[in-house]
């Protein structure tokens, strides 16, 4: 069963998540918004566009028809598309976020090469992860060992290895925002975002389109 199905299917169940984990998703939505992203943006796996929506972002992709009618709903411009073959013209897009895309993409070098093409130069992309040598990334490791519906179809990177694929694709990283330094386990509190990346359970990486 492929990822794209399972978050057509099962997108009522992702996106209810995120209001039963408010508070982690307000520690996740500052630490995006620290960023200082601006212009027209592009959401890479927009899922139900919570983030694009509180970000301002108007445009997002994504292969889930379930997870796009939603995004839709809450006034995203939707288009059906896989990051690796983006449907629109060079350079356009004033930044691009992709948070926690990276680690359901088969190839994921493929779609930063297109958010390469597609972003203006001198423009940013912003990689939001869950570093997978962090408590949280072992947390939904450890539930996808148990064939969890979404989590058995991740692979968890570090921030290390984003740093690398991001630098092989053509990007230099300028920033980082971290935030969750408490455990999953942990009652959940609203944190304002750090630069220090460390153990922390939600990591967004800034980084520029080298001409």
């Amino acid at each position: 069963m492929s990822s794209s199905y399972v978050f057509d299917k099962y997108a009522w169940r992702y996106d209810s998540w995120y209001v039963r984990n408010r508070e982690v998703f307000e520690c996740e939505l500052r630490a995006v918004k620290a960023l200082g992203l601006s212009g027209v943006g592009l959401d890479v796996g927009v899922g139900t566009g919570i983030f694009s929506v509180e970000i301002g972002v108007k445009v997002g992709v994504d292969p889930a028809v379930g997870m796009l009618r939603i995004a839709k709903d809450r006034g995203v411009n939707v288009v059906r598309a896989v990051g690796e073959n983006l449907p629109f013209r060079s350079e356009i897009f004033n930044y691009v976020i992709m948070i926690v895309t990276l680690c359901f993409l088969d190839e994921p070098k493929a779609s930063l090469n297109e958010i390469w093409r597609v972003l203006k130069k001198h423009s940013f992309l912003a990689a939001c992860i869950v570093p997978k040598d962090s408590s949280w990334g072992e947390f939904y490791i450890e539930k996808a060992k148990q064939d969890h519906i979404f989590y058995r179809h991740a692979h968890f990177y570090t921030v290390e290895e984003i740093e690398r694929m991001l630098e092989e694709c053509m990007f230099r990283v300028t920033e980082f925002k971290a935030t969750l330094s408490y455990d999953p386990h942990d009652k959940p509190r609203v944190e304002d975002p750090t630069d220090e990346v460390g153990g922390k359970g939600f990591v967004c990486v800034k980084a520029i389109k080298i001409p």
